[in-house]
């Protein structure tokens, strides 16, 4: 058993089985691979902390960040889930051990259970002694294209839905980008500040990545025009990216004024057609939050997991531990 702890990425780049790990074959998605950490590291100022277990016949790997005794998920709000790495008999349970001489308290939020992860890294810090709070913290919603056609997807849309496009799509222009173009970046941030959307947390973090993607084919960078102004201001952007068979909804905006077009919608339909028909998607995850909006395009949702593992006898938990149990009692005495 070898177990190791790498603030310093570069470390893990330079380890053949780690890298292998963390290859893009095996990830099939952003959120697991050491380009999205690093990006974290350099410009949302979140400090690494890998923690990995091996043996000969498995590893584990616990993206990880924070400090004084408190560790956290290595992830912000740009993550769709977070989960352990694992490949063969993964020492899960042997990190989690481990751990305990390096925090008294880790949170894991975001972790999905339909692959399982939520409740093997629950079992495995139980069953190396921590108390584990489990709780669902948010939802993703997303769709299953199961061999559908777009013309098939759409005719089981809202109705409501499909009459806005019905109506709207003359009179909107889409184009969709696959590669990095500075000039369609700048009309996308351009947008998102004239948006309904909250001031962008990390805008460096976010066109590194769509560089990265678009380098990689992954990127799908879609604009909005007035169909009648085709060569004036964009009036509305997506980002998304593909790969490994799913289409990701990264980031979405359009221009107040433009409202009245939906040009949001006409955007959404002719991304949603290009990565069913082009790309040939089996899903698409349109990322955390339940709002309305979501619900029309997306057929099935799941929840995402907040793991909080405390060790029991360490007296910096008390007090967090105590402020559970209470709200846990009047929750209960609400409900009676």
């Amino acid at each position: 058993m070898k177990i190791e702890y790498h603030s310093d990425l570069k470390e893990v780049q330079s380890d053949e089985a780690l890298a292998a790990l963390l290859s893009d074959a095996q990830a099939r998605a952003p959120f697991d691979r050491l380009e999205w950490w690093q990006g974290l590291s350099k410009h949302c100022g979140i400090e690494p902390l890998l923690a990995v277990a091996r043996t000969e016949i498995g590893t584990a790997m616990l993206p990880l960040s924070g400090r004084s005794g408190h560790l956290l998920a290595l992830s912000n709000w740009y993550t769709f889930r977070f989960r352990p790495l694992l490949s063969g008999d993964a020492p899960l349970e042997a990190l989690a051990r481990d751990l305990a001489r390096r925090a008294h308290r880790v949170t894991l939020h975001g972790l999905p259970d339909e692959d399982g992860s939520a409740s093997t890294a629950e079992a495995a810090f139980r069953a190396a002694g921590w108390l584990v709070r489990r709780e669902v913290c948010d939802t993703n919603r997303f769709l299953a294209v199961s061999g559908r056609d777009y013309e098939t997807y759409l005719a089981a849309r809202p109705g409501k839905l499909r009459t806005t496009l019905k109506r709207k799509s003359g009179k909107v222009a889409t184009r969709i980008l696959t590669r990095f173009d500075a000039d369609a970046w700048a009309e996308y941030e351009a947008i998102y500040a004239e948006s309904w959307k909250p001031e962008e947390g990390s805008p460096a973090f976010l066109r590194a990545f769509a560089e990265a993607e678009g380098e990689a084919g992954r990127l799908r960078l879609a604009l909005a025009h007035q169909a009648d102004d085709p060569q004036g201001p964009a009036i509305a952007a997506q980002m998304w990216t593909v790969e490994g068979g799913t289409a990701f909804i990264h980031k979405l905006a359009h221009r107040e004024a433009a409202k009245p077009l939906s040009p949001g919608s006409v955007l959404t339909a002719a991304l949603m057609r290009h990565v069913i028909e082009t790309d040939r998607v089996d899903h698409v995850d349109f990322g955390t939050g339940d709002d309305p909006y979501k619900r029309d395009w997306m057929e099935e949702q799941r929840p995402r997991y907040r793991l909080d593992m405390f060790r029991p006898l360490d007296l910096r938990n008390w007090p967090e531990l105590a402020r559970i149990g209470a709200r846990s009692l009047a929750a209960t005495a609400k409900r009676r």
